[in-house]
């Protein structure tokens, strides 16, 4: 039987993979600013402003299987550059449009036998990194928000999030545009590559899937080995 799955953020990067590889076996439902890059036979487009606007369920199938919230920011800033407003800001990306978002279709999860939610976070919440005060205070949100769901929730409802290092998307691209760039930065990392959207799409899709039913209120470090190893 096919799943009913919303993506929130979904023609671009990861939320464009993730869609890629579920619209063959799903319903797939598709939560965005843009229909972009998205193929209507395919999937369900649904305008959506997770900042400013509530998801509007009716436009949704009663039940929902599984629900992804894709979007979030990078802002790499010293410290002492950031103004209060940027820590408003990405905390509202990240946090208050993922809550709203989720709370806009708690009815239609509930009809699941087991509804699977994932959220991301990154690995900067793990270790410590330069330049990641803003990001990481409101990841480590999400990873507060994944445990308490997942505890308030179980066992209606799995609740999951992937922590992953610097991954090659258009998110990252004023990070990794060159070739010099993208060589440093894949040499961070003891597996000494970069991850791709598609990485962090395989992921998502397993934890939506029935393979990952005994899994809830974990954080999935999908980050090249970053994040916990140290090889020179």
């Amino acid at each position: 039987m096919k799943k009913n799955i919303l993506i929130i953020g979904g023609s671009s990067g990861i939320g464009k993979a993730i869609v890629e590889q579920l619209q063959d076996e799903n319903n797939v439902y598709v939560a965005n600013r843009s229909s972009e890059n998205l193929d209507p036979q395919k999937v369900t487009y649904i305008y959506y402003d997770a900042i400013q606007e509530s998801l509007d369920s009716s436009l949704l199938p009663e039940q929902l299987d599984g629900f992804v919230y894709c979007p979030g920011s990078i802002n790499l800033r010293p410290f002492r550059g950031l103004k209060p407003q940027a820590f408003e800001d990405d905390f509202k990306i990240n946090v208050i449009g993922a809550i709203k978002s989720l709370q806009s279709v708690l009815k239609n999860l509930q009809q699941s036998e087991q509804a699977s939610i994932v959220f991301y976070s990154t690995v900067a919440v793990l270790t410590g990194m330069p330049f990641h005060t803003s990001v990481a205070t409101s990841k480590g949100a999400i990873e507060g928000l994944t445990k308490s769901l997942a505890a308030e929730y179980a066992p209606k409802f799995r609740v999951n999030a992937i922590a992953p290092s610097l991954t090659n998307t258009p998110l990252a691209d004023k990070f990794l545009n060159n070739e010099t760039k993208l060589e440093k930065a894949s040499e961070r990392h003891p597996l000494k590559k970069i991850g791709t959207a598609k990485d962090i799409a395989e992921t998502t899709c397993f934890l939506l899937s029935d393979k990952s039913k005994w899994m809830t209120g974990q954080i999935i470090h999908l980050d090249g080995g970053i994040g916990n190893l140290k090889t020179n």
